[in-house]
């Protein structure tokens, strides 16, 4: 992939990229239209298909917040057009990296030195491109180490971004103005915390410490004394993407390890710690040659309030939910009842997430859940489409907890579905409350 030698990072560069975009994406709306003369019963595929190259090529060379929102958004499958899910997810992988000249910049600035003066060894060409910063190998005193290299810029520019990317968000999401903004604030909240690598490095330690006993996990080793505000040092762990371990053929008895260790890091964080690693697209894991699986980045950490966490985890409990008067109160507590509601719209929305939660829940129901098989991700979806065409939904609904714990729960159910795994569900219960 071809190497990028700058980035532009002040506000008056990234706008003119976002500009020249729009000018784009305006473009391939007159050719759609044009051509939707001749042909009336042309799809969108091909319109849909130019601007998400269009716009992720535009986001992958600004890097940072604007790329990590394409990123979230091509978790959550079932809002998007395909396209753009397909076009969006490489932000997961592979965005273009920087050079050599560039990275050797970010260490003389951080450190002082350059990168041959601090590691005995030092891989300039990096070996993962993500959103916010690049994978390099290194080697210490016998040891391989992976540093880990924050963007120029990606910290500082992530308000003027957001505010950037927002009507490009606006047309996609479909979301009213003021859903859009709640949307915006957390997930500026969230990267804030994600640019400071230092906070990174304390939260790694803190989560691997905590999680240390739950089998078939790996973590690497942190070198805070070799990491600082945009650069992390940590060991390098051998091991495959999910994409490439799902092309080795790996068996039923594998896969059922890999999602259960997956299952027990997260739920044990939800149900125990009550804050999580809020980033669970593929990238951020690897699967070793001994068949564990590794956590790399601990990035983005959601802390999860007990007045969110008992109303919403309780209803993942039959006891609850067939409580009809119970599940209203835990419903008004996370706003998806407003006190403006009448009483039909009271039991529209009582029916309605009673439905969804219902659905989401099912794994949580029982003591053993197959993700391999389709039907419950076709409901999933089915429901989700059904609700998105609702102008019921079109009003903001919920409290800002949502965005990063939904985000968590279904990139959670997406992996394990890849990885079609067969797992014990009622390792790490929900605590739960029956009363409100």
């Amino acid at each position: 992939m071809k190497e990028q030698n700058s980035i532009p990072s002040s506000k008056v560069a990234r706008s003119a990229k976002f500009v020249g975009t729009g000018i784009k994406i305006g473009g391939n709306y007159i050719k759609h239209y044009s051509k939707k003369l001749f042909n009336p019963d042309l799809s969108k595929d091909e319109l849909n298909e130019d601007n998400a190259s269009d716009i992720y090529n535009s986001l992958s060379q600004l890097k940072g917040s604007a790329l990590k929102v394409a990123q979230m958004l091509s978790m959550d499958k079932n809002i998007l057009p395909k396209a753009y899910v397909d076009k969006f997810s490489l932000s997961q992988y592979n965005a273009p990296p920087l050079s050599g000249p560039l990275i050797v910049q970010s260490f003389r600035k951080h450190f002082g030195k350059t990168p041959e003066k601090i590691y005995d060894t030092f891989n300039l060409k990096s070996t993962n491109a993500a959103s916010i910063g690049q994978v390099h190998q290194a080697t210490l005193n016998g040891k391989k180490l992976a540093v880990k290299i924050q963007y120029p810029g990606v910290g500082s520019s992530i308000s003027s971004d957001l505010k950037l990317v927002k009507p490009f968000a606006f047309r996609l999401l479909g979301m009213s103005e003021k859903e859009l903004d709640i949307y915006m604030k957390e997930v500026e909240e969230r990267l804030v915390e994600e640019t400071d690598y230092e906070l990174e490095v304390k939260r790694s330690l803190q989560f691997s410490n905590a999680c240390a006993d739950i089998p078939n996990l790996v973590f690497p080793a942190y070198y805070p004394e070799l990491s600082g505000p945009r650069i992390i040092t940590m060991d390098w762990i051998e091991g495959l993407h999910l994409k490439e371990f799902l092309q080795t053929n790996p068996s039923q008895e594998l896969r059922n390890q890999i999602g259960q260790a997956l299952w027990d890091f997260y739920n044990f964080q939800q149900h125990e710690l009550r804050a999580v690693h809020a980033d669970p697209h593929p990238g951020n894991f690897l699967i070793t040659p001994e068949g564990k699986l590794g956590i790399i980045d601990f990035g983005c950490i959601k802390e999860i309030p007990d007045d969110f966490y008992y109303p919403f985890f309780s209803t993942t409990s039959t006891e609850l939910l067939n409580n009809k008067e119970e599940t209203i109160k835990a419903f008004r507590l996370l706003e998806m009842i407003l006190p403006k509601d009448n009483a039909q719209q009271i039991e529209f929305y009582y029916q309605n997430y009673k439905e969804m939660i219902t659905l989401f829940a099912e794994p949580y129901m029982t003591g053993e859940f197959d993700f391999g098989q389709t039907h419950f991700f076709d409901a999933l979806y089915t429901f989700g489409e059904k609700i998105a065409k609702m102008p019921e939904f079109k009003q903001a609904r919920g409290v800002k907890h949502f965005i990063y714990v939904n985000r968590t729960n279904f990139g959670l159910y997406n992996i394990l579905h890849e990885l079609k795994a067969n797992i014990r569900t009622d390792t790490y219960r929900p605590h739960v409350q029956l009363a409100y």
